[in-house]
C-alpha cells in the first residue's frame, strides 16, 4: 500500500544524566512514497536522535521489542546503515576534505562498485544539475557554505537513496541561500521520486518542503 511505504514505530531512545532519565523519544510515522514529512521543533526536542535511529547510526532502545522501521517493504533494523538504502544531509557538508568536489560526488559510486572513470564522468554529469559543474576539480576549502551544501546534496542524491533524511542542511545559511537550495531540494525530490524526512525549527521552511508537518514538543 502507498501509504506503507514507509513505517516507523514505536522507535524510543531515553537519555540517562547521573542516573536519572532526563529525555524519552518516542517517534511513529507512515509516510507515503515521494513525499516529504518535515519535523519541527526546538534545539534538545530529538529531532536528529529520530534520524540517527532510522539511518541506522543509533539503535532505538527498544529494537527487539515493538519497534518497527520499514522502507518499500523492506525491515530496515535487520539491516546495517550502508545496506539500507537511506541517504542523509547533514547541517554541515561534512565532504572530505583531501578529495576534490568531483571525487566527493563520486566517493558514493566508487563504494558501490562503479569504476574510476565511470564514476567521475556521473558525478560532472550530475554537478552540472546543481550548477557546479566549474567546481569538479576544486576543494571542499575554497567553497562558500552554500556552495559546499549542494556539493552535499549531490554526493547523497547521486546515489537514488528511496529515503533522504535531512537534519537542518539549510541552517547555517544566510536567508536567500536557505531559499535557493529549499527550492533546489524540492525540485530535486519531485525529479528524483525520493521520500524524505526533513528536520527543521524553522515553521516557514517546513511548509514549503514538506507535504506533512510533524512538532515535537
Amino acid at each position: 500500500m502507498t501509504n506503507n511505504y514507509f513505517v516507523a514505530e514505536n522507535l524510543c531512545k531515553t537519555w540517562k544524566d547521573s542516573g536519572e532519565i532526563s529525555k524519552q523519544i518516542s517517534f511513529s510515522l507512515r509516510a507515503e512514497k515521494s513525499s516529504m514529512t518535515a519535523l519541527v521543533g526546538p534545539s534538545g526536542s530529538g529531532k536528529s536522535t529520530i534520524l540517527r535511529m532510522i539511518a541506522g547510526f543509533v539503535a532505538p532502545d527498544n529494537l527487539k521489542k515493538d519497534c518497527i522501521l520499514s522502507l518499500d517493504g523492506k525491515n530496515l533494523l535487520s539491516l546495517p546503515p550502508g545496506k539500507r538504502n537511506v541517504g542523509m544531509v547533514f547541517q554541515n557538508a561534512t565532504l572530505f576534505p583531501h578529495l576534490t568536489i568531483e571525487d566527493n560526488v563520486a566517493y558514493g559510486l566508487r563504494c558501490a562498485g562503479k569504476g574510476k572513470e565511470e564514476s567521475r564522468k556521473m558525478a560532472a554529469e550530475f554537478l552540472e544539475k546543481f550548477e557546479l559543474a566549474g567546481f569538479s576539480k576544486r576543494k571542499p576549502e575554497s567553497l562558500s557554505g552554500g556552495e559546499a551544501q549542494r556539493v552535499a546534496l549531490a554526493r547523497t542524491l547521486i546515489l537514488w537513496p528511496k529515503l533522504v533524511l535531512f537534519d537542518e542542511p539549510l541552517s547555517a545559511l544566510d536567508t536567500s541561500l536557505r531559499k535557493r537550495l529549499a527550492k533546489d531540494i524540492v525540485m530535486m525530490q519531485k525529479e528524483r521520486g525520493f521520500t524524505g524526512i526533513f528536520v527543521t525549527h524553522d515553521i516557514q521552511e517546513a511548509e514549503f518542503v514538506s507535504d506533512k508537518i510533524l512538532y515535537l514538543k
